[in-house]
């Protein structure tokens, strides 16, 4: 790393976030254009609508995983694991495969406003 035009060594210490919910993919017979409660996550989600990308949050458990990692409503999901999501059944799909995978994390890509990052949910076990 360069800071102000020299080199400069930095050391990181990673660790486990305090308090820390797990994310579980929700376990639903809904149709993908239907809204879908993921209990686990604190969060409500649906598609964001015809010609639009991604899955709209639709309601925030203000005490969940979702919300103390900072989703908002309105917010949309526009990746998870790294795959395109359009409804909430390739939304569980991608955090079912990434525990299959045996990852700690998923990664979702979320839209909020006019910006887009990146935020990682701790997997639960079921």
């Amino acid at each position: 790393m360069l800071h102000q035009g020299k080199a400069a060594i930095i050391s990181l210490t990673l660790g486990q976030l305090p308090n820390a919910q797990e994310a579980q993919a929700y376990s639903s017979n809904a149709s993908p254009a239907q809204g879908v409660e993921v209990p686990k996550l604190g969060l409500t989600i649906a598609p964001a609508g015809a010609g639009k990308t991604g899955v709209v949050v639709t309601s925030l458990d203000p005490n969940g995983a979702a919300a103390e990692h900072g989703f908002k409503e309105g917010d949309v999901i526009l990746e998870v694991a790294g795959k395109s999501v359009a409804n909430p059944v390739e939304v569980r799909d991608a955090i079912k495969s990434a525990r299959t995978d045996n990852k700690n994390n998923v990664l979702m890509r979320i839209r909020s406003g006019d910006a887009s990052h990146y935020v990682a949910l701790p997997l639960g076990n079921g």
